[in-house]
């Protein structure tokens, strides 16, 4: 039968979700721990691959198994036999044609940016820093460019696999509350490192290094190498996908929730 599952975990101290030669890739972890239950070798699909040290407050995954197990076994049982770093929030039997990444119609993402003089020592895993003043509105201005079906080329990894560097971009908001920036992005699907490369560029122009026409030039230029560096994996959530309700899965997205004091 084929299991779905919610996921969250800190990436700080894994090589990125995908399965690594060194055994520290977040499927790693996870597939040992499905296979301790399950009593055979166990392949997971996840909708998002993230990246080294980037989070996920719900990543959703999907196995297939012959072994009849409970469905708090898969939960309860999975996180016996994991790191502290990772975490299964549910799970639930699904139809054989579910497929975490391809029936995804929709990643969500959110990066949480601390704009403060002096670096946060204590959130400094889980979160970018910049310490020069942003300018929200300019902020808001440029990322308001992006919306839309554009090529992305310019905020592009050199090593993505994308067969079409084409994407929907349908939400992109930054909200302020005191230190902390908040950059919540929706889209079809996302191009390898797109979203530090839109934090960084957006954060070029919040300082004033570039005003928001800028980014139009940047993204009509279809160029990586005219953009701003990649931005800090510390900070980037991958927060969930959207699925037909046909599936009937439980919630597929969390937000994420920084303490600061």
């Amino acid at each position: 039968m084929r299991i779905a599952l919610g996921v969250e975990y800190d990436g700080s101290p894994f090589h990125g979700w995908q399965s690594q030669a060194d055994g520290l890739g977040v499927q790693d972890a996870l597939s040992r721990a499905l296979a301790g239950i399950a009593g055979t070798p166990v392949t997971t699909i996840a909708a998002g691959r993230t990246d080294s040290g980037v989070h996920a407050t719900m990543q959703v995954v999907h196995f297939d198994t012959e072994a009849s197990r409970p469905e708090s076994a898969w939960v309860r049982g999975v996180n016996s036999a994991l790191p502290a770093g990772i975490g299964v929030r549910w799970a639930l039997g699904v139809d054989d044609a579910f497929h975490a990444r391809f029936s995804a119609s929709g990643r969500h993402y959110t990066y949480v940016l601390v704009n403060a003089p002096v670096r946060p020592v204590l959130l400094q895993s889980r979160v970018g820093w910049y310490h020069r003043p942003l300018a929200l509105a300019a902020m808001c201005e440029a990322g308001d460019v992006l919306l839309g079906t554009h090529d992305f080329s310019a905020f592009r990894a050199a090593e993505c696999q994308a067969k079409s560097p084409v994407k929907t971009l349908d939400r992109l908001t930054i909200t302020r509350e005191a230190d902390i920036l908040r950059i919540e992005l929706h889209a079809d699907a996302f191009l390898h490192h797109m979203v530090r490369n839109i934090v960084g560029a957006l954060v070029r122009v919040g300082s004033g290094r570039e005003n928001a026409r800028w980014m139009h030039t940047l993204l009509a230029s279809r160029d990586r190498a005219q953009g701003a560096p990649t931005f800090d994996a510390s900070g980037l959530y991958f927060t969930g996908a959207d699925y037909a309700p046909r599936w009937n899965l439980p919630t597929c997205v969390a937000p994420v929730r920084i303490v600061t004091a």
